[in-house]
């Protein structure tokens, strides 16, 4: 195993991470932002009117993209635990 071979496969798990973490975190960015705004405008500044939508959000985000998630997470892992022997050659 050299060099190449770990940084290939820590760019794909970085990749991985990305693909994973972006449909969550755009969910509780954009909420957290519309909540902002409305908050400016009715200067309305209770946490708990920000907190609660950015759980619902990432709540229903995990139940609709959370089966993909876990599949491609899965798919990662077994493809590097697989790869190993061809590695340590």
């Amino acid at each position: 195993m050299d060099a190449t071979h770990v940084f290939t496969i820590g760019q794909q798990a970085l990749y991985i991470l990305l693909m994973l973490a972006a449909p969550l975190l755009l969910t509780v960015l954009g909420i957290g932002l519309v909540v902002s705004i409305i908050q400016a405008a009715t200067q309305i500044h209770e946490a708990t009117l920000s907190f609660v939508p950015k759980l619902v959000g990432a709540v229903i985000v995990l139940g609709i993209a959370g089966p993909w998630m876990m599949t491609t997470l899965v798919e990662f892992i077994q493809r590097t635990i697989t790869g190993i022997p061809g590695m340590v050659q």
